[in-house]
């Protein structure tokens, strides 16, 4: 898998660049991409997100996605990595199990120690990454066009927390999102945190 290194990029750029990298690799052209990157303050939902769970006003810009999940923020001090992958013969519940066992491997060998959730059956969606005590860190939207994904995961490293107290983050009022600033007084740098990101999810 070809790692990319970007650094902040407005979303709707990345969005567009993103439609042609699924296309090249639907057609054979690229081989399985991870992309790394960082956006400006950016509020995200999927097309089942409830009006009500939006913020009502505010400077954020909030934009309508094509990938499963709610609604969630993108922005400094969040590490965000986009997933072109051809599946061959693995399903998406396969991708998303291996993406949540390859952050949790990643923070893992930071010194983090973080699960992944079963979702119940008929409950909530508890996809992606999760400190012990419930709070998330992760969030995980994807989705998959002819064999090939696109959109993946925002790790909260350092970001503006108070962001998600504006809009109902990832369907779930009562959950709250927590930062790799929130566990350590120790928090790695971007660069490491990328380098293990993309180590982790070569070797799972």
């Amino acid at each position: 898998m070809k790692r990319i290194d970007l650094g902040e990029v407005p979303y709707l750029e990345t969005i567009e660049d993103m439609r042609g990298w699924v296309e090249q690799r639907q057609n054979g052209l690229i081989e399985d991409r991870l992309v790394l990157l960082t956006h400006p303050p950016t509020i995200t939902y999927g097309a089942r997100t409830p009006p009500a769970e939006l913020p009502g006003h505010g400077d954020i810009p909030v934009i309508p996605v094509d990938r499963g999940g709610q609604a969630t923020y993108h922005g400094p001090g969040q590490l965000v990595g986009y997933l072109v992958i051809d599946l061959h013969r693995r399903g998406p519940g396969d991708i998303v199990r291996w993406l949540e066992n390859g952050l949790i491997t990643a923070l893992d060998s930071l010194g983090f120690t973080l699960i992944r959730r079963d979702t119940p059956p008929g409950g909530q969606s508890l996809v992606g990454v999760w400190t012990p005590d419930h709070r998330k860190i992760a969030s995980i939207g994807m989705r998959i066009r002819r064999g090939v994904t696109s959109h993946g995961f925002s790790l909260n490293i350092d970001p503006d927390l108070s962001v998600y107290q504006s809009f109902v983050a990832c369907g779930m009022p009562d959950v709250p999102m927590t930062a790799l600033t929130e566990l350590t007084g120790d928090v790695p740098s971007e660069s490491t945190v990328r380098d293990a990101v993309a180590a982790a999810l070569d070797a799972v």
